[in-house]
């Protein structure tokens, strides 16, 4: 009950950390609902499947599940034979999916789902697709298209596929999209076998189905089936589930340091505001051990109000930021808002355990307080840092500087997370040593306006210089402010001019021939470019592995190969290894290893040279001509042309750009993403601190009521007490502001380094001011604001 009127009775004084608390969940809250939201679902294509029998499943170099290793033709007959005698199974069909897109008027028709596009007759039955017109096909010239294509049963369509451009006859239609071929031909453009549906008959028991098929199976591979069947989506669809759950896992990670960051601090701002109080406490008598528990029961319930209203806060924001993601197009399609019981637990325990965490350090410290110090000011506090917040500011310095030497030599994938770790950690290292620099910055500061006699400079100077501790508490969310908007917007404008420079540099004086609304270049492509590197990438499995893990142990890994036209690589027989993947495999030059391919076949290669890596050969390289006799279906990535060769775009879906437009749109491809990425974590970590700041400004003020009683007692104006107001408020900004820009300077100028070796460019370091500039004067003006607002408030009360 003590605690319950506690909160009641000091509400102003909570405020702010309900504040904290309810943005924070809310933030946390939207994302993960979003995250829920957006988990695999079954496609439509499969609706019509009782289950789908798929081959088993290999593994990446770290362990983790990846691609399924398709069954051979051989292998796949004896297995789909005894699928269909299932009793219950209509039809057991073997859907293949691989590049089709209809030319119209020179032009492929748009599909981000192209390079899955073409399948065997046989899988429109899984939907089920009905024909709407004309036939199934039954020639290899013949195909069944979407009836939203606009082509008519008996016209003529030009198909491109992995050859090229190739003319089919239009035998039907049907109310779905795809292009549907005869089984004869789609089997020679997939010859693998991936995936075998399982149509049900009418009134089947799909349980007993599902059994049945687990045993026909065995060890082969396994049966999905219900939900499972949401395993199996297309690429374009998976990666753009994949940027989304990077996104807002982004803002989910810095909406938990920053709740954390925020909350810890306005707990310790207001705890030592109550000092006298607590020292009148233990003067009748309480314990430390009660006090402990008064702080953390208060926090608690602070915790647990502000986790509430910031689950329905969260909850209703939902749809705006899956507005946000569909306009960056990072979402599923046809994704829809579902809000389940996890999200909101998660966030409401993050939420209370994020409170009473943060008032832990805070009641730790206060259960010291003496009972004598009910007799002095509440901000007679310790001035001197005690020893375990050196130990542990010095510390985590330590690791935040080491975090940003790492940012330098991390790979190109694990830069940006480095760099955030790094300012995450110095943020919090600055925020721990802050009492140190308050004082002499304070004093540095005022100096020049101590000569001209007035009182203001020297009680701001006072004030800060007696009471490190509050300023400290103030400068927090200052520093966390500044510094993520210096951190994200420095990361942009430095990555905007690294990238496209190094990418350029690797690739001058060539011509780039780029697939222009297609997947991937066609052979048509290739043999109208035959001078120069044209990679033709696919998926294969190697069944030995070295040193795998129990629950891996027999696995095959997944690796891609590169078929090349290289006359150094361009050999039969042979594989060129990168020194890593060599190593991953337990792989040295001159051994043998067989090697799946996408067709189900199995060749054993010889390792004719172990070299060092260098992503532009690739890391296991092979024949162009073996890659393409094994996976039919793939796409050559783009083609690089010599200066002293003429490159061709007469193949439709086609584009030609110089090393500095090649670059330049390379780099756009994803630009835009980062762009969006990085400015909505400036509005949410900026955004998220001037209202903690604006919070902790105006806990501070009312804070200081007394102290402005006494002064406009003394004979101060209601302006002079403003204008020394608004001074240490300034003051307390410009200390934040400076040591925000200063700890992401280390972990930029590591980034900056690591470009700078990853492009063979020289890379600078690159800030956007009008960012910086932004952020400063937003955090200045909020907390401006809302302490000269209860200054003001509380001079008015004062006087009347």
């Amino acid at each position: 009950m003590l605690i319950l009127a506690n909160v009641r009775e000091r509400w102003s004084g909570f405020l702010g950390a309900f504040v904290a608390v309810l943005v924070g969940v809310a933030l946390i809250t939207t994302t993960l609902v979003i995250y829920d939201s957006a988990r695999a679902e079954v496609q439509p294509r499969y609706e019509g499947t009782a289950a789908l029998a798929l081959p088993k499943q290999a593994v990446e170099a770290d362990g983790s599940p990846e691609d399924r290793m398709p069954w051979s033709r051989s292998e796949a007959e004896p297995i789909v034979s005894g699928l269909a005698k299932i009793p219950g199974v209509a039809d057991a069909v073997i859907d293949r999916s691989f590049y089709a897109q209809a030319i119209k008027d020179g032009e492929p028709v748009t599909d981000e789902g192209a390079d899955e596009s073409g399948h065997g007759f046989g899988s429109a039955r899984m939907a089920p697709y009905r024909l709407v017109s004309g036939r199934a096909p039954a020639a290899e010239d013949e195909v069944v298209v979407d009836r939203a294509l606009g082509a008519a049963v008996g016209s003529e369509l030009t198909v491109n596929i992995t050859k090229g451009q190739e003319r089919f006859r239009v035998v039907g239609t049907v109310d779905g999209p795809g292009y549907y071929f005869s089984e004869e031909f789609a089997a020679r453009q997939q010859p693998g076998v991936s995936t075998v549906a399982l149509i049900p008959a009418e009134d089947a028991d799909t349980g007993a189905i599902v059994s049945a098929a687990k045993k026909v199976i065995g060890d082969e591979g396994s049966v999905v089936s219900g939900d499972g069947r949401s395993e199996l989506q297309p690429e374009y669809i998976e990666h753009k589930r994949f940027l989304g759950v990077q996104l807002i896992s982004a803002m989910a990670l810095l909406g938990l340091f920053t709740t954390v960051f925020v909350v810890a601090s306005m707990l310790v701002l207001s705890t030592g505001m109550r000092r006298r109080e607590i020292g009148l406490l233990r003067t009748i008598g309480a314990s430390p051990r009660q006090i402990r528990r008064m702080i953390l029961g208060e926090a608690a319930v602070v915790g647990l109000a502000g986790s509430i209203a910031g689950c329905l806060a969260g909850v209703a924001a939902t749809p705006s930021l899956l507005s946000i993601l569909k306009g960056l197009d990072v979402t599923p399609p046809g994704m829809e808002i579902g809000v389940s019981a996890w999200p909101l637990l998660t966030g409401a325990l993050v939420g209370i355990g994020v409170s009473v965490i943060g008032a832990w350090s805070a009641g730790r410290k206060a259960a010291k307080v003496a009972p004598m110090e009910a007799l002095l000011d509440s901000r007679s506090a310790n001035k001197g840092m005690g020893k375990g917040r050196w130990i542990a500011g010095l510390s985590v310095l330590g690791l935040g500087v080491v975090l940003a030497i790492g940012t330098a030599t991390s790979t190109a994938d694990n830069r940006i997370n480095m760099a955030i770790f790094a300012t995450m950690t110095l943020i919090v290292a600055a925020a721990l040593l802050t009492p140190v620099f308050v004082g002499p910055v304070g004093r540095f500061l005022t100096a020049p306006f101590q000569r001209n006699g007035k009182a203001a400079p020297v009680l701001i100077r006072a004030e800060l210089v007696a009471n490190p501790h509050r300023a400290a508490s103030l400068v927090a969310p200052v520093i966390a402010a500044v510094g993520f908007a210096v951190l994200l917007s420095g990361m942009v404008s430095t990555m905007r001019v690294a990238y496209p420079a190094g990418e350029a540099l690797k690739v001058a004086g060539q011509t780039i021939v780029t697939p222009d609304g297609t997947p991937g270049n066609t052979d048509e492509v290739v043999a109208d470019n035959p001078v120069g590197k044209a990679a033709l990438p696919t998926r294969a499995f190697v069944e030995t592995r070295k040193g795998e893990k129990a629950e891996n142990a027999g696995a095959a890994t997944v690796l891609d190969v590169l078929g090349s036209r290289d006359a150094k690589w361009d050999k039969p027989g042979q594989a060129v290894l990168g020194e890593k993947m060599a190593g991953d495999l337990g792989l040295k030059q001159g051994q043998e290893v067989p090697v799946r391919f996408a067709d189900g076949a199995v060749v054993t290669l010889r390792v004719s040279q172990v070299l060092p890596d260098d992503p532009a050969r690739g890391d296991f390289v092979v024949a162009r001509d073996l890659v393409r006799a094994h996976d039919p279906a793939a796409l050559t990535d783009d083609i690089f042309v010599p200066g002293d060769a003429k490159a061709s775009a007469a193949a439709p879906g086609v584009a030609l750009h110089d090393a500095a437009e090649y670059a330049l749109a390379d780099y756009n491809t994803d630009a835009k993403l980062t762009e969006s990425l990085a400015m909505m974590l400036i509005v949410i970590a900026v955004g998220y601190s001037v209202i903690a700041v604006a919070n902790s400004m105006a806990m501070a003020a009312h804070g200081r009521r007394r102290d402005f009683g006494v002064m406009k007692s003394a004979g101060g104006t209601v302006r002079q007490l403003l204008f020394t107001s608004a001074g240490e408020t300034s003051l307390v900004i410009v200390v934040g502001a400076a040591l925000g820009v200063l700890v992401t300077l280390p972990p930029l100028a590591g980034m900056a380094a690591g470009l700078s070796e990853a492009t063979s460019s020289d890379v600078g370091l690159h800030l956007n001011s009008g960012v910086v500039v932004l952020a400063i004067i937003g955090t200045l003006v909020a907390a401006l604001v809302a302490g000269v607002a209860v200054t003001s408030r509380t001079l008015k009360r004062r006087a009347a």
